[in-house]
Order: C-alpha cells, then structure tokens, then sequence
C-alpha cells in the first residue's frame, strides 16, 4: 500500500492560503519552500526579554530523557533523533542566527530523578526549551515545574490524554488517536469480542487500559474484557500471566508493557507457544526500538499500533532513515517515538521564527497552526490543544525486526486529549 501523505481539503486550502502569505512550511533536511529568519540575526535584548541562556551566536536547550536504568532501551532513540535534527538545524545557519548547544541530562528511568533535572535545566541552566521524558510517569513529575518555572517541554510519546499544558507540546499520539482506533480495527479485521489487558504498572497503562476497557464495554460496545493484569516496570517473570491468558483464551490480548519487561515478556509467549500465527495481540509499547531487544523471531505476527513505522514509504521518511542510518550506522533503527521525537526540534524552530522571539509566552502562542509538510511520517500540524494531528497506523511484526504497515486512517486525526464518555 501506498504511504504518501494525503491532506484532507481544510488543511490543503491552510496550505495553500500560507504559502501565498510566504510562510511556507519547514524544512527538514534541506526539504521545504523556504526558512523564516534564515541568516537573519536580531539583537539578543530583542528575542530574549526573559534571562534565558541566549547569546548573540547561541541558543542553548536541554534534553532530558532516561540513557540509563529500564527506559533506556525506549529512549536511547529519541536521544539520537533529537540531536541528528539540532545538527541538521545549526548546518543551516540555527534560529534566529543562533546555533543551538545542548545540555544533556539523564532521568536514569526514576521519576524523582526526572524532576530534579528539570529543576536544573530550567531554573540553573535557563535553557530555552527541553525535549524530553518518555513515560508519563516522568512527564508527570516534571510537569509542575515546567508550568512554575514557565519552561516549554516538547514531549514526544504516545500517551493516555486527559492532560493539556500550556508548557508542553505532545509529539505523539493520545488515546483517541491510538488506542481507541486500533481497538476498532481489531474489533472489525480480527473479530476480536473478548480482550485480556496486560500492562506496566504505572500511570500510563492504567490509564491507557481503563480507556480501552470503556471502549470495549460501554462506548464502543465491541464486546468484553476477560482479564486485566498489571507488572512493575523491569518485571521479568510472566509465567503467570501466561496461565491466566491461556486459561481465559481472550480474542484479542491488548499489552501496554514498557521498556526492557517487553523482552522478557514476548520471549515467554513464545516460549509458551502462544505465538502471531495463533494469537492476535495488539500492543500499544513495541516499535523497531523495542524490537532490537524483543528479537522479530518472538514478535512475528503481533500488532502495534502506531503513527509512525520506519518502512513507510514516502520520500520525507526514506530521506530521515537515511540521515539517521548515515549519523548511527547502518544496524540503526528508528520507532515511532524516535520520529516523534525528532519532530520537536523543528516545531521548535518554527514557532520561534514565526514568533520572532524565544521568550516562551511568544513561542507558546506561535505554535498552534504550525505545520509540518515534510516531517517523516507524511504531514502534521499542531491543534489549538498542543497535541499533533496525525494518523493511525497498524504494523505487523516480521521474523526481521521490521513492522509491515497494514492498515492506516484514511484522514488525519484531530487530537482529542480529553473525550467524552472516557474520564
């Protein structure tokens, strides 16, 4: 099937209007119509009214996720895909005349940790922006004091909604967008009437998995749930979790198992023979990320629901992967995260070039209607909410590693972080 991005009527005629104004959309890796504020450098007392660390040839941003501990495995690649699109953005000339130099702090997969670093970022460091976290876990303990301090974090994971924050711009899915279309889509390809949910035990997948569980049962009406099971993060030992799956033989076993549990957990399915030529599973936490430590040969046949799959095939993508590979090697592999996360830094450059300022009230109000036409996974655009309308997508699993994209939206999605019958 055919991947390449098609807008729906509203947003080609926004396209179309902007692109006469002359704000053309962003480039990504040399790709656009054109570069606000390219080779222009306005004084700093001009774009810095707030004692944020800018100088008159510097911007400096934080980066803040887990390159240690049990996340490290999920957020190694949004580390990576951050600093290849900052190295992109300063070979252009920067924002606003200025390179962009990065302080790197590692939330170590432990929450209190994540909100320590915060702190320091923003209040010692004065950084103009962060891109970071993961789980909602770390999104949570950071969020207070990027809404005290006034900082801007762009977050790049799928999550469960139900949050809004002037001070974030989500990168990745939320529910609607993810959980509730693929529930749908097994509902009507797979048949599935009866579901197990099976997730980490922290915010997000509880979260996630009460969404899922209102949606089968009372707003979609697909059918039931059989069993709802929930492990800490780095659980290992799924043995009975696998009795109790085998003993209610669901239709359909919905996972939302985060970090390096994910390995343990496929291989003992496997193990245990309930495999993707037997079992239809559809997770919501395994991208080509995942699929480095899970192995294809356990994860063949399984479903992931994503917006984002390294083999789609569009020309934005095949130039990323190609970068990507080019700066991490040719054993690299990108997952949705990783895209979402990459992402950031350019919605970043956007919003400060059309607010002609870095000061972070300009920015915030900038950013609603910035536009993507180049970004990976085809096209998107931030929502008035600060959540990205994107597509849907449905990967299977293959005995490589890779997903095969075998379902998609036919439109994008607009963003609806807090839906109604779900809180």
């Amino acid at each position: 099937m055919s991947n390449k991005p098609q807008l729906p009527p509203e947003l080609l005629a926004l396209r179309r209007r902007r692109l006469l104004q002359g704000a053309a959309a962003l480039p990504l890796m040399g790709l656009g119509l054109g570069r606000l504020g390219y080779g222009q450098t306005p004084p700093t007392a001009q774009v810095n009214t707030t004692g944020l660390a800018i100088t008159d040839t510097e911007v400096t941003v934080g980066q803040l996720h887990s390159a240690t501990g049990t996340m490290a495995i999920s957020e190694t690649g949004s580390i990576q895909a951050e600093q290849l699109a900052i190295d992109q953005i300063n070979e252009m000339g920067g924002i606003l005349g200025r390179k962009i130099k990065v302080i790197k702090e590692d939330g170590a997969s432990d929450w209190p940790t994540f909100a320590e670093k915060a702190r320091k970022l923003l209040v010692g460091d004065k950084v103009a922006t962060v891109f970071g976290c993961w789980t909602s876990a770390s999104r949570k303990a950071v969020l207070p004091i990027f809404e005290k301090e006034n900082g801007l974090l762009y977050y790049p994971t799928f999550y469960e909604g139900l949050e809004q924050s002037k001070n974030v711009i989500y990168t990745g899915q939320e529910a609607t967008q993810q959980i509730i279309w693929s529930l749908d889509w097994g509902a009507k390809e797979k048949a599935a009437k009866t579901f197990f949910l099976v997730g980490s035990d922290y915010i997000w997948p509880r979260t996630s998995m009460k969404i899922a569980r209102k949606h089968i049962e009372s707003v979609g009406k697909l059918g039931k749930v059989v069993g709802e099971e929930y492990y800490p993060l780095s659980h290992t030992n799924f043995n009975s979790l696998i009795n109790k799956i085998k003993i209610a033989k669901p239709d359909c076993i919905f996972c939302a198992v985060v970090g390096g549990s994910n390995v343990a957990f496929y291989k003992q399915l496997k193990a245990a023979g309930i495999t993707g030529d037997k079992q239809f599973l559809l997770t919501l936490s395994v991208t080509e990320d995942e699929m480095t430590g899970v192995g294809g040969e356990n994860f063949a046949g399984f479903y992931s629901s994503m917006k984002y799959f390294q083999s789609l095939e569009n020309e934005n993508n095949q130039k990323f992967v190609a970068a990507f590979k080019a700066k991490y090697g040719p054993n690299a592999v990108i997952g949705d995260v990783t895209q979402a996360a990459y992402l950031g830094p350019w919605l970043w450059k956007a919003a400060v070039e059309k607010a002609g300022s870095f000061d972070i009230d300009k920015v915030v109000a900038a950013s609603p209607g910035i536009e993507l036409t180049t970004a990976p996974e085809g096209y998107v655009k931030i929502d008035e909410n600060h959540h990205l309308w994107s597509k849907a997508r449905i990967g299977q699993g293959q005995p490589d590693g890779t997903f095969k994209v075998v379902a998609e939206s036919a439109e994008l999605i607009k963003p609806d972080p807090f839906p109604a019958g779900y809180q």
